[in-house]
């Protein structure tokens, strides 16, 4: 994917340098209390931050990836939109030193813009856990309306071993509203029903 930069009023949303770890690793990925609910567990070193920016680096073609910064400077958190034409889906992280501003909400609803505005994508959406309140709230706050809930869905390694429950959120109303294309349908995607069983 093109390296693209999102400018917001307070916010510049630009992609990683290798330069940006230490402020990464100072500002959130040693803490806790921000990776409780990420697929990530907290970093323990420097070098752990550099290798997993490299990998960042390395393995962005599925999307784009971006450092947030201030527009007055200095690196406050992280963002990621995966491209699964027809549907993008993204991922966030904020300092905790910089939570309760809005800046969630305020990169949230530049990311949809720029996400629907990709000829390509159709739907924009994303997941955080059942008790992840905070995050539930910034979606809801950028107009993302809650699709449902995924039942022992997705692993996160700070809260155990067995797989969690989710909430979808997705920046149009529907059930996994324009999700899938079905070609003997035509060309556009097609709202679908997820149904799963579960242990």
């Amino acid at each position: 994917m093109p390296l693209a930069t999102i400018a917001t009023e307070r916010l510049i949303l630009r992609p990683p340098r290798r330069e940006d770890a230490e402020a990464i690793y100072q500002g959130y990925a040693t803490d806790p209390e921000v990776a409780r609910f990420v697929i990530w567990k907290p970093h323990r070193s420097m070098e752990e931050t550099v290798a997993f920016l490299d990998h960042f680096l390395e393995h962005g073609e599925d999307g784009y990836p971006w450092v947030m910064t201030l527009t007055a400077g200095g690196v406050i958190g992280a963002m990621h939109l995966r491209v699964h034409a027809p549907w993008s889906e993204f991922g966030f992280n904020i300092a905790r030193s910089h939570w309760g501003r809005g800046y969630g909400t305020e990169a949230v609803r530049a990311v949809i813009d720029f996400g629907l505005e990709l000829p390509e994508i159709y739907r924009v959406q994303a997941m955080c856990h059942v008790d992840n309140g905070a995050s539930a709230r910034v979606m809801e706050k950028a107009g993302m309306v809650r699709e449902g809930v995924l039942h022992r869905y997705m692993l996160f390694p700070n809260l155990g071993t067995e797989p969690q429950d989710v909430f979808v959120y997705a920046a149009s109303e529907g059930v996994l509203h324009r999700y899938m294309l079905f070609p003997n349908l035509g060309t556009e995607p097609q709202d679908v029903f997820v149904y799963a069983a579960t242990r």
